[in-house]
């Protein structure tokens, strides 16, 4: 026996150790008297004896080695009561043996084994189980008096109902009372869970709701406990629990690991994806890890919302190294020290570099030994590269030609352009930077001129990136509003950080495994898109608030350079399923490099020498799909209801 296994059975475990050996003397005594009784000629004092103490040492040894001690008498299960069955079994017939050798047994009836099995099992098993139904009994049935708790009703009768429940009763402190539960499965409308009643189904929830208010039970919050149940049927269920009067919000996923000095019970806010319209596309990450492993990676732009998240996510693919270029110091510092503690034996080098300066981005590139390159390095905020074109071209425009030049300069096999979907017809300048700079990408994979593969990856709004609009809206919501919406019909195709990377590496695995993509595009279908006044109003729900009643919206009108609808392709790009769910590909107008050289070097010596006036001129002529807002006439695939 180990000195660590004694330690782990000390304390309340040696308590509950001599418990069963105790118990194990006194189920022979009491086997006996349940067979013979208490004055059978046979009920011998010399037997009682020598029989409770060969059950003692014997249970001893047995409950001892067979680890009963490990587990907690709190959270007694199956896999407890099987282990008690064993170590009972075990011991019983270990005690046979013992006394057929020392007695023959003669005195003892032959049934008193299977008997004594028995009362083993009880006197073992029920102190446990006894235990943990006294630690469980603080749960609020629906029957009793809710007090100050939330009453809440749960979606969904299947095995998250189940492990919320059982979590429930394990916690004295939980806020929760639970008023019934709905089935999606009509069968099970009349059964219960761990004592709560299926009382009705999804599509029952306003006449479930009435009842429950008539007998002074009316919920306050619907609870989701199937992660299956996302887009629109969790948005179809926001509105009606928001007539109701109800919130909305889902119990925490398995994964979901979080902090905390002590287990707690806790109920998530619906999270915004899961309203989005559409479930989160999984992409293929055998194909993003064959083109990652064991390969030199540099991201540029590495301390930014995607490039800090494409860093987390190919240090999981196993690189030989990753290079960070970043030109904000503090940024920089902040991935970098995330990156020694989730991954402390990948080699990485951080290095402070503008994509602006050529000479640095080459030497940087040359430095790292860069087999592979991500280029999300950018300036992304729309109103404000509005206000200063100049330092867009030169960020957006030279900073990707610098890149480009330095990939085939130093002999990287790989670069990968990150684009957005703004740079459809574009209505900004970061609009027009962004297909200057895919123009540019593709001209160099069509040339071929080098070894580097150019590939270009397009992709719409990034839910939580830096900038966007559900951080402003989480903050107009903490100062309690309003939120503020450019206009009404205003709409957007999002997706999540998670997507937007694993759609970036994908296209870089796909355009580099021999299809053919020379000069084209990889866009991801992100579905439908989304008024941006049905994402505030779903967000002031999920608060547990009333939208324009308890938080007021306002309509501030669009934006400097802003689109009220968003496309995800040009209407004369060709578009091209391909093998891998949710990633296409588009074939825009495409420009000869040395052509697309002569258009370019004007408008980069006018941003150079800050002539804004110029530089939208310019950016005309270069991308003729670039219009001002106040031409624009909205797509009719973008309409939303």
């Amino acid at each position: 026996m180990s000195v660590k296994f004694i330690h782990r059975i000390s304390g309340r475990g040696l308590i509950a150790f001599g418990h069963d050996i105790v118990m194990a003397g006194f189920s022979f005594v009491l086997a006996m008297y349940l067979r013979v009784g208490a004055t059978d000629y046979r009920l011998q004092p010399e037997l009682l004896v020598e029989g409770a103490i060969a059950m003692t040492l014997l249970g001893a040894i047995v409950f001892w080695i067979s680890g009963l001690y490990r587990g907690v008498w709190r959270y007694a299960s199956m896999d407890d009561l099987m282990a008690i069955t064993r170590a009972a079994t075990v011991t019983l017939l270990a005690f046979l043996v013992v006394m057929f050798v020392w007695s023959r047994m003669d005195d003892v009836p032959r049934s008193v084994p299977f008997i004594n099995w028995f009362v083993l099992m009880a006197l073992l098993g029920g102190p446990r189980f006894v235990y943990r139904s006294w630690k469980d009994r603080r749960i609020e049935l629906p029957s009793l008096s809710m007090g100050a708790k939330v009453p809440i009703l749960l979606i969904g009768a299947s095995d998250g109902a189940d492990q919320f429940l059982r979590g429930l009763r394990q916690n004295t402190d939980t806020p929760y009372t639970i008023v019934g539960i709905l089935s999606e499965q009509p069968e099970r409308v009349g059964r219960t869970i761990r004592g709560v009643d299926v009382i009705g189904t999804v599509g029952d929830l306003e006449n479930v709701f009435a009842d429950l208010k008539s007998r002074g039970m009316a919920p306050q919050r619907l609870v989701l406990t199937k992660d299956e149940i996302t887009g629109a049927p969790v948005r179809h269920l926001l509105e009606r629990a928001a007539a109701l009067g109800l919130t909305l919000a889902r119990v925490p996923r398995a994964t979901d690991f979080r902090h905390a000095e002590r287990d707690r019970i806790e109920i998530k806010s619906v999270a915004i994806e899961d309203l989005l319209g559409r479930p989160q596309t999984p992409l293929e990450r055998g194909a993003m890890r064959a083109f990652i492993k064991d390969k030199r990676v540099v991201v540029t732009g590495a301390g930014g919302s995607i490039g800090s998240e494409l860093v987390r996510q190919i240090a999981a693919f196993g690189p030989a190294e990753i290079g960070l270029i970043e030109n904000n110091e503090y940024a920089l510092y902040n991935i970098d020290r995330e990156l020694s503690e989730f991954s402390p034996d990948l080699p990485r080098r951080a290095m402070i570099a503008d994509v602006r300066d050529r000479n640095r981005i080459e030497a940087a590139l040359r430095d790292l030994g860069a087999e592979i390159v991500f280029h999300a390095a950018a300036l992304k905020h729309v109103p404000l590269v509005e206000s200063n074109p100049a330092e867009g071209v030169r960020s957006n425009v030279l900073g990707t030609i610098n890149v480009a030049d330095a990939c085939a300069a130093v002999g990287v096999s790989a670069m990968v352009q990150v684009s957005t979907d703004k740079a459809i017809n574009p209505t900004s300048v970061m609009g027009a930077t962004k297909r200057a700079a895919e123009m540019y990408c593709q001209a160099l994979d069509l040339d071929g001129a080098s070894d580097c593969r150019y590939v270009t990856v397009r992709f719409g709004n990034v839910l939580g990136s830096t900038g966007s609009v559900v951080p402003l809206f989480q903050r107009q919501l903490e100062q309690g509003g309003p939120l503020t919406v450019t206009h009404p019909e205003m709409t957007r195709y999002f997706m999540t950080i998670r997507e937007a990377v694993e759609l970036v590496l994908e296209a870089s695995a796909v355009g580099n495994a021999g299809e053919i993509t020379d000069g084209r595009i990889f866009v991801l279908d992100m579905g439908e898109p989304v008024r941006i006044v049905d994402l505030a109003r779903q967000m002031i729900r999920l608060s547990g608030q009333v939208p324009d009643e308890d938080v007021k919206i306002e309509f501030t009108g669009i934006r400097p350079g802003e689109k009220l609808y968003e496309e995800v392709f040009h209407d004369g790009e060709t578009t091209v399923e391909t093998n891998h769910a949710g990633l296409l590909l588009a074939a825009p107008r495409v420009v000869a490099i040395e052509e697309l050289k002569r258009q370019i070097e004007p408008l980069l010596t006018a941003a150079e020498n800050g002539d804004d006036e110029k530089v939208r001129a310019l950016l005309h002529d270069l991308v003729p799909e670039y219009i001002e807002p106040a031409s624009e006439t909205p797509p009719r695939r973008a309409q939303s209801t």
